[in-house]
């Protein structure tokens, strides 16, 4: 099969879908790679490496998309891209469709497959494919967190860990997932007084268990927010609802109950986003202040780390690529129930329920695109 990796064009994003030790998988399994020009430079990945790993060199993104049947990207398409996709193709990326009716509409009329590394699931329903950069993402956002908290940010000039004679700063993280978790524990070893929420007994346990008394675990709602939001430094908004839009936390009419200078990060800007004021924010251009509140809402976080979370990507979504490659995509989907689960878009219908809710759209029936 012929797989293409274009160059990513989203703001600040300096990630690739594919490693070159990715292409030799591939190539070595008998599929021909094409890889944009420079498409991985960001990551630290030369044209030379790719093309000694046995990857075709491509000039620019529409030759790519010209003779690719498979395309792999690390984020969804953007406007420019759109009139690059083909019925015949089968894209698989991060799309985080739920709250972008924009791309669903032109994944439709495009008439490509879709294929969304976010809802792919593994037995005992985690996210394989989200996974890593959850937890990249996690461990960001208490450092992008500390950041904001200086003075020269807007921020209210906490420093995590405090100092002798100096209480640390206070974390309210939001969510008890890989992203929550792993904020969470960089948070606490950068000395800072973290409480964790969660709806979920089972993973606040998983919390407790694994930092015991360095960190208090409570059982999330809006009395239990309220009362910890006015004393927070920083908040991290780590929820989850897979292929949905994220929920809403925190509504603006709460930002005055907080500190002035106190820091939102919004992790689940992807999906639309948990806290009211938050909008799309860039690596480039990463804050904004509202109401004396600093939100840091980066869309592609781990696109900061561009070369360790290429490699824990493609680390992840290599297994399947190739069993799309080898088999074809209804072949893959059908012997594996996990994949099958990313299929978001298929002959312009909309597969992922969720994404159909909260679009206001009709659903197709997964057996339909698998028997066709």
């Amino acid at each position: 099969m012929r797989i293409g990796c274009p160059k990513e064009i989203k703001t600040d994003e300096r990630r690739v879908a594919l490693t070159p030790e990715g292409v030799a998988e591939l190539v070595g399994r008998g599929h021909d790679a094409l890889i944009e020009t420079g498409a991985g430079l960001g990551a630290g990945f030369s044209d030379e490496a790719y093309r000694a790993a046995g990857a075709r060199i491509q000039p620019d993104a529409e030759t790519v998309f010209a003779e690719a049947e498979l395309i792999i990207k690390v984020k969804e398409p953007l406007a420019e891209e759109y009139a690059l996709l083909q019925p015949e193709h089968v894209i698989f990326t991060y799309l985080h469709l739920a709250p972008d009716a924009r791309l669903t509409e032109a994944l439709r009329r495009s008439g490509a497959t879709a294929i969304a590394y976010e809802t792919v699931t593994e037995p005992g329903g985690g996210l394989p494919l989200l996974r890593p950069m959850s937890l990249i993402a996690g461990r960001l956002a208490a450092q992008a967190g500390a950041s904001a908290l200086e003075s020269v940010h807007g921020g209210r000039g906490v420093l995590l860990g405090g100092a002798p004679g100096v209480l640390p700063g206070r974390v309210l993280v939001i969510g008890a997932g890989v992203v929550g978790f792993n904020a969470a524990q960089v948070a606490i070893g950068m000395g800072a007084d973290v409480t964790v929420l969660d709806k979920s007994p089972a993973a606040l346990e998983r919390i407790a268990l694994r930092m015991g008394d360095r960190c208090k675990t409570l059982a999330a709602g809006r009395a239990a927010l309220s009362e910890r939001l006015p004393e927070a430094d920083l908040v991290i908004g780590a929820a989850l609802t897979p292929g949905a839009k994220a929920p809403t936390l925190i509504d603006r009419a709460m930002l005055a109950a907080m500190q002035p200078g106190a820091v939102l990060v919004d992790v689940a800007i992807d999906q639309g986003g948990c806290f009211e004021t938050s909008r799309p924010t860039t690596h480039s251009d990463p804050i904004y202040i509202l109401d004396g509140i600093v939100h840091y809402a980066v869309a592609n976080m781990p696109g900061a780390v561009a070369r360790s979370s290429t490699y824990a990507l493609t680390n992840a979504t290599l297994p399947y690529v190739a069993a799309l490659a080898d088999n074809g995509w209804r072949g893959a989907l059908r012997s594996n129930e996990g994949l099958a689960a990313g299929l978001a878009i298929w002959r312009g219908g909309v597969v992922c329920g969720a994404v159909a809710e909260a679009q206001g759209v009709s659903v197709t029936p997964l057996r339909e695109a698998l028997e066709a």
